[in-house]
């Protein structure tokens, strides 16, 4: 490849800079450098990032990775950057809370037009907005709690109600209470011997107990949705959450593809209140099943868990085990939506319909940084917005660059989904062609749109100490991106959770010349494994 683009003095002054101590994140560049990522990119244009040479030239790499998603409509879009420039200029507002923000009404309104045709309903999402996917999550998640709080709060009142009900009826003299009754809330002997009193007590008591028992989350095996104190306890794996295990509230975590799963965690993890009722002149005493789980999370497609699609089926049933125990459906749209699917949502496609979604990362157009958390009429808390906030949220410069690139999804009748399913046919047809190829080395090719994964077979057997080696140590998917890297100027990374698969989550603008590109270098490596050649992935740099 042709490197002759000179390097500017900025970007020259970059090895001066790094002459000093490392002091952000010293580790995690100390890890990258193990498998040859701990590379630094100058520039980055459409589906392109530039890293120097030696010589202080310019090498074109091709961005696989997107920023995990981010870069639907590429490394900064002309159209973005435009808007960007004219925004600044204006001197639009960053910092005006507590203000009116009619920008980011136009936003909500302008996701709800989408999802409305997109899901065939005319509910209204409210918006709450964030800066990063997380933080969505993390709305999510505490708009459920504060909506399930409400509602026991409400049943509460409800028991008391008809515990002074029954109350009145005894001291009436039309009703009694039944041994049966006493007994079943294990009051005996003189304490039962027409003591209401002591009945109404030991009620309140075991109900208090109940009801004051913490959230439980669902969410699925090999789920991620984040890394911040709530979130991370709804991502499933286990070196993210069990440091933290003490900061949250707790998950389940249902089997991908088990609707028998949900009825087992349902039976475990059920919760009942006693109720008083009054019938025929007695005072019966009766179990009734209250929320016990805060919400249920879901993506569509799982990115961090190794590219897993949602299928249909399983969702339909999520959908029904979810309307039958009033549990709320969190959709994590993160990375699977704004179009990267050929729609904006992702779950649209296969008739999941949250009660919340989250949206982030290319919302923000890759250069702002944005996200939000829709939650349906009927489930909306307007309490939440004096309780909930946020610096840098709902923001003048953020949201106009998100209605930017709705009107860029939007454009020409919604031609940009159309290519992302073009692209990604095209994208997985190579995919598919090296498996079928190496079907030895290559286990699965799985996703959607421009969002797919490669799956390799376990190399923890192999007669190849590097290979063997990479594979016991966890660091198997980031050798592979390395020696992708370095030989074939390509940038993808494996999924954080299934470190043998290979992400893909190029922009709108990948070329079939690039697409062939990746081929030839999923084919070299696919090679090196098949001969149990690892030595030739420590090799020098091409460059």
């Amino acid at each position: 490849m042709d490197h002759t683009d000179s390097v500017s003095p900025e970007q020259a002054s970059t090895e001066a800079e790094s002459a000093g101590p490392e002091l952000a994140e010293p580790y995690l560049r100390e890890v990258l450098g193990t498998a040859g990522l701990a590379v630094e990119y100058v520039r980055a244009e459409d589906n392109t990032l530039f890293r120097l040479g030696e010589d202080g030239t310019e090498i074109p790499v091709v961005d696989f990775a997107g920023g995990y998603g981010s870069v639907l409509l590429g490394h900064n879009h002309p159209e973005i950057i435009a808007r960007a420039t004219e925004l600044l200029a204006a001197g639009t507002p960053v910092h005006a809370q507590f203000s009116r923000h009619p920008y980011a009404n136009r936003l909500a309104a302008g996701l709800n037009r989408i999802i409305h045709r997109e899901l065939g309903t005319d509910e209204p999402y409210f918006a709450i907005f964030a800066n990063t996917g997380a933080e969505a999550v993390e709305a999510a998640v505490k708009h459920a709690e504060l909506d399930r709080v409400m509602r026991l709060a409400a049943l509460q009142e409800e028991l008391a109600a008809h515990t002074e009900n029954a109350r009145a009826a005894v001291a009436a003299g039309t009703a009694t209470v039944t041994d049966r009754t006493y007994t079943r809330l294990g009051i005996t002997g003189p304490a039962a011997d027409g003591n209401f009193d002591t009945l109404a007590a030991e009620l309140t008591r075991r109900n208090a107990e109940q009801l004051s028992r913490p959230p439980l989350f669902l969410s699925l095996e090999g789920g991620f949705h984040g890394k911040l104190a709530a979130s991370v306890q709804l991502t499933h794996n286990e070196a993210y959450r069990t440091p933290f295990k003490s900061l949250a509230a707790q998950a389940r975590f249902v089997p991908r593809e088990r609707p028998d799963a949900l009825k087992e965690i349902h039976s475990e993890e059920r919760r009942t209140v006693w109720d008083l009722t009054v019938s025929d002149g007695r005072v019966e005493v009766t179990e009734r099943e209250f929320p016990a789980f805060c919400a249920f999370l879901v993506e569509p497609i799982q990115g961090e868990g190794g590219i897993h699609v949602l299928s249909p089926e399983f969702a339909a049933e999520i959908q029904r085990f979810c309307e039958s125990v009033d549990c709320p459906v969190v959709v994590d749209e993160i990375q699977s939506g704004m179009g990267r699917t050929g729609t904006l949502l992702a779950s649209s496609q296969i008739g999941l319909r949250g009660d919340y979604y989250t949206l982030a990362k290319t919302l923000g157009g890759g250069i702002a940084k944005t996200s939000v958390m829709l939650v349906r009429q009927a489930r909306y808390r307007k309490e939440f917005e004096i309780v909930h906030s946020s610096t840098f949220a709902k923001d003048s410069f953020s949201c106009h660059i998100a209605l930017k690139v709705l009107e860029l999804l939007e454009a020409d009748g919604g031609s940009a989904y159309g290519r992302a399913v073009e692209r990604g046919e095209a994208l997985r047809a190579a995919l598919t062609s090296v498996r079928e190829d190496f079907p030895d080395v290559v286990k699965d090719v799985r996703g959607k749109g421009l969002m797919l994964g490669m799956e390799f077979h376990d190399q923890s057997g192999s007669s190849s100490p590097v290979l063997r080696d990479a594979a016991a140590g966890g660091l198997f998917g980031y050798v592979l991106a390395g020696h992708l890297l370095h030989r074939h100027d390509i940038r993808t990374f494996p999924t954080a959770s299934a470190l043998h698969t290979l992400r893909f989550e190029p922009s709108l603008q990948l070329s079939d010349t690039q697409i062939s590109q990746l081929e030839r270098g999923l084919r070299d490596i696919c090679g090196i494994m098949r001969d149990h050649a690892g030595e030739r992935l420590t090799g020098a740099p091409a460059h």
